[in-house]
């Protein structure tokens, strides 16, 4: 409408305003002027209506595809890449934004033994940038709202049936997560968007299940502190008990090899060793229960 405002206020000026005015009157030439500019006037409010429709810009992280009403319809395949382009007006064009985006969801679930469990999860996704013309096709733009989040819904509820509340909270957390994460990333790529990750933000158990099963990670912590201990007590034990063992063996060889020529030996070697000690001492030969040297000294 303001085009056209435009274009008449244009006209008005273009055209000579007085009151006994007859082109009739003027030459020719002067004439063919005010069709001319009459005729460009119009062209270019033609052409300023049509260039929202005609001219577009697709930005870095963006794609498009076209719609041709009078030819072969969707596009499917000429994904158009960033840049400035053209098209005709009559012509549709879908814009799809191929960023990494996220979409946070809280729901009620099922554990498997049918308790109710409050969780918070994110996804993160984007569409195959090559086949935006298929998703376009298929789901249209509105995507995320008809296939993203009812399957990561639908996956979230279908694995987190499969685990009781505590391997949920707890000892299987990290395992949940996988598996949701797995099996919404394979249906999302037959339909050609990807799902880097599915994270579970938060789970919320009714208060007494949760203190019970603290209280149950609290005992087993310390069963396994004191299980740590019992098993450091026996590595003690049978340390000692080895090193007893060999002492007693190492005994048993000395004993066995000590025999009395070789102890009378020994005694010899020991004499003639302390002989040379500058000490002050007596030696008495022979006076010994066994006969062995007795040695006698103040030092």
């Amino acid at each position: 409408m303001q085009s056209w405002y435009n274009f008449f206020v244009v006209l008005r000026i273009a055209i000579p305003q007085h009151q006994d005015f007859n082109l009739n009157l003027y030459p020719m030439n002067n004439r063919k002027n005010v069709i001319y500019i009459v005729i460009g006037v119009i062209l270019l409010i033609v052409l300023m209506s049509l260039s929202s429709s005609m001219f577009y810009t697709i930005g870095p992280s963006e794609r498009a595809i076209i719609f041709y009403k009078f030819g072969k319809g969707l596009d499917k395949d000429n994904v158009i890449e960033q840049g400035f382009h053209t098209k005709a007006p009559w012509n549709d064009l879908y814009v799809y934004s191929v960023n990494e985006m996220s979409s946070d969801e809280n729901m009620d679930v099922l554990d498997k033994s049918g308790l109710s469990i409050h969780v918070d999860v994110t996804v993160r996704y984007s569409p195959m940038p090559e086949k935006i013309g298929y998703i376009q096709e298929k789901f249209t733009k509105n995507y995320v709202n008809v296939l993203v989040i009812p399957e990561v819904r639908s996956t979230v509820r279908q694995v987190m049936g499969r685990y009781t509340a505590e391997e949920i909270y707890s000892t299987k957390r990290a395992e949940v997560e996988t598996a949701i994460r797995t099996e919404t990333e394979k249906i999302l790529q037959l339909n050609f968007v990807r799902a880097p990750a599915v994270l579970i933000r938060s789970i919320l158990l009714p208060e007494q299940i949760k203190g019970a099963i603290e209280n149950k990670l609290q005992q087993e912590q310390e069963a396994l502190a004191y299980q740590f201990r019992l098993d450091k007590e026996k590595s003690e034990a049978e340390r000692k008990r080895i090193a007893a063992e060999g002492e007693s063996r190492a005994n048993n060889i000395i004993n066995n090899s000590l025999t009395n020529n070789l102890l009378k030996m020994r005694g010899i070697e020991a004499t003639l060793e302390l002989s040379k000690s500058p000490n002050a001492k007596v030696i008495v030969i022979g006076s010994g229960g066994d006969g062995m040297p007795l040695i006698l000294g103040n030092n």
